[in-house]
């Protein structure tokens, strides 16, 4: 077992923290935050250790998970990893991508692992169809949550669109080519509802909205390509694949089939992938362990995570 601690014990540092210590891969040593009167409410209800410095906590483990607010990524990675201790961030990676590149330099330097919480590529709904998505030509996706002040210390680019951003990454095997997007501030001081679209060299196209200011929560992703479309609902956690095949000789009287002006018919398949249920945030921090047990590449590593902020800053420029 990998003896690990949390640093930062807000909303999601508590299920980092109640998951840790349910794994069978870590050891939980303890936690440290930054407010002391929180950190008192935990150790009271939960019984978890207590370290009242950020060293303290470091010297203790093995692992650092980096619950910590954005701001303060940078700082907790580079004392982590000098002290030669693998590195779990939650998402985005770092505030910039100047820090971004220096942490990935660092993690090189000192043959440490370091991975970065990009929960959604380990979403039961993406991972079911992420086999069938191939080459996509036009991508949208629709990230839209209610009003919660947690979060908005950061734009909402770097808040909600970046897991979509990651998402889009791992599927297009491409560079990215233009970047267009426009953002309201309407509640914070940063911009709580954006629009982007992302032209890549081969052509496809990804339009992204996000919103932090909606009346009801969405997360959908739908991926079009040759003969194939394929929606995924990150939220419900269900996925639905539509296929267009050439019409066989003796089609069933039921079968949708559509032509079209050259007179070329095919027969539409839908299929819904069987879900599998899981704990995506439990997932991404075992197989974590995994690649540092058996010395193998993260699953979404820090630079997947890089790519990811610098396209997101792309897309605040142009606000």
């Amino acid at each position: 077992m990998l003896k690990v601690g949390v640093l930062g014990a807000g909303h999601l540092g508590k299920i980092h923290l109640k998951l840790l210590n349910q794994s069978s891969k870590y050891e939980l040593i303890g936690f440290y935050d930054a407010d002391e009167n929180n950190a008192k409410k935990i150790v009271k209800e939960f019984g978890y250790q207590y370290f009242s410095t950020v060293s303290e906590l470091i010297n203790a483990v093995e692992v650092v998970d980096i619950v910590t607010p954005t701001l303060s990524h940078f700082d907790c990675a580079k004392e982590a990893v000098t002290a030669g201790k693998h590195i779990f961030i939650e998402k985005p990676i770092t505030k910039t991508v100047n820090e971004a590149v220096a942490i990935r330099t660092l993690v090189s330097q000192y043959h440490i692992k370091g991975q970065v919480g990009h929960v959604e590529r380990f979403n039961p709904a993406f991972t079911a169809v992420k086999g069938l998505i191939d080459s996509p030509m036009f991508i949208e996706t629709h990230r839209l949550a209610e009003f919660n002040p947690r979060g908005t210390d950061v734009p909402v680019v770097l808040d909600l669109m970046i897991h979509d951003i990651d998402i889009i990454l791992s599927v297009v095997n491409s560079k990215v080519k233009n970047v267009h997007a426009s953002g309201v501030s309407v509640i914070s001081e940063t911009p709580d509802i954006a629009n982007a679209r992302i032209e890549f060299e081969n052509g496809c196209v990804a339009n992204l909205t996000a919103s932090r200011i909606s009346m009801k929560n969405m997360r959908k992703t739908r991926f079009f390509q040759k003969d194939a479309y394929i929606s995924v609902d990150f939220l419900e956690k269900k996925s639905e694949v539509v296929k267009m095949k050439d019409v066989p000789e003796n089609p069933d009287e039921f079968a949708m089939i559509l032509q079209n002006a050259e007179g070329v018919k095919k027969q539409i398949y839908f299929e819904n992938p069987t879900i599998e249920n899981n704990n995506a945030i439990l997932d991404e921090l075992e197989t974590f362990a995994d690649a540092i047990n058996n010395d193998t590449t993260p699953i979404v590593t820090l630079n997947d995570a890089t790519k990811a902020l610098k396209v997101a800053q792309q897309i605040i420029d142009c606000f």
